[in-house]
């Protein structure tokens, strides 16, 4: 079970409590935690551009752009991602940055032309190809959050910012396979109730029940349950929602899929959606 602290923070005043220090002491006390990942530590210098033009490198995939990135003049970078165009919001490498395995990002010639920096994919931030959601698998990365400006760091923005407390689970500690759980183990050891947000449910709608059944084996699902929820668009989840899945180790995919995963890592209950049209 991968944890974040930051998410921790949602049930527990963490002021004061060093993740490093608190993964060895959850060790101590029965639960082995494997390691504690700062996903920004040892990067610098990535920061949110805004790219201002576009335009094909005449025989060949590369993107001349220029791209405003806080800065009193705009950088012209070389890209050769299918997915970059005028318009977009991306992460940028600027020239001195540093990159997983020991890169640095340089400034550059590529087929002739200039290239002071580097449009980046989250691959090359160092996220795992398993979390990438898949509308972003081969190309750059694009934020679409207002609140973000050029020459803004993109560590907060993507969850980098955190630290990632792998939880080594024992069979017989089920009780801490979700955060909730965690958040009770982590208060019992800084002394804290931990604040668990009580949920109400509100239902309207017509009775829909008769319109189809469902089964499942009772040896394995003992208790099921359907809900059905209707005036669903299916889009992408908010920025934050899809940096707590990939810092869980789990690849965003819709609104819909990664609500039903965020439930079940924060509660450790199982959950899937149906298209009740098919």
């Amino acid at each position: 079970m991968l944890v974040s602290y930051n998410w921790l923070k949602d049930f527990l005043n963490m002021d004061g409590v060093d993740p490093y220090a608190l993964a060895e002491k959850l060790t101590r006390s029965g639960v082995e935690i494997a390691s504690t990942v700062h996903p920004e530590e040892g990067l610098s210098k990535l920061v949110v551009g805004h790219i201002l033009t576009c335009e094909k490198i005449e025989g060949t995939h590369l993107n001349k752009t220029t791209v405003d990135v806080g800065e009193e003049a705009a950088r012209q970078i070389v890209c050769g991602a299918p997915n970059v165009a005028a318009g977009q919001d991306v992460i940028v490498a600027l020239p001195g940055a540093h990159l997983p395995g020991g890169i640095k990002i340089k400034k550059s010639k590529m087929r002739g032309v200039e290239s002071n920096g580097m449009i980046c994919g989250l691959q090359e931030l160092g996220f795992s190809d398993s979390v990438v959601p898949p509308k972003y698998a081969n190309g750059i990365w694009l934020f679409h959050d207002p609140d973000l400006k050029p020459g803004d760091s993109v560590f907060e923005a993507l969850g980098m910012d955190d630290y990632v407390l792998d939880f080594d689970i024992t069979p017989n500690r089920a009780d801490t396979s979700s955060m909730e759980g965690a958040a009770y183990e982590v208060g019992a050891l800084i002394d804290q109730k931990p604040k668990i947000e009580e949920v109400v449910l509100k239902e309207d709608g017509a009775d829909w029940t008769g319109d189809f059944t469902a089964t499942a084996d009772e040896k394995i699902a003992p208790k099921y349950y359907l809900r059905k929820v209707t005036g669903v668009k299916i889009a992408e989840s908010p920025l934050w929602l899809q940096t707590r899945l990939w810092n869980a180790g789990i690849r965003p995919i819709n609104n819909v899929v990664d609500a039903t995963n965020y439930i079940m890592l924060l509660t450790g209950q199982p959950m899937h959606a149906y298209d009740a049209k098919l």
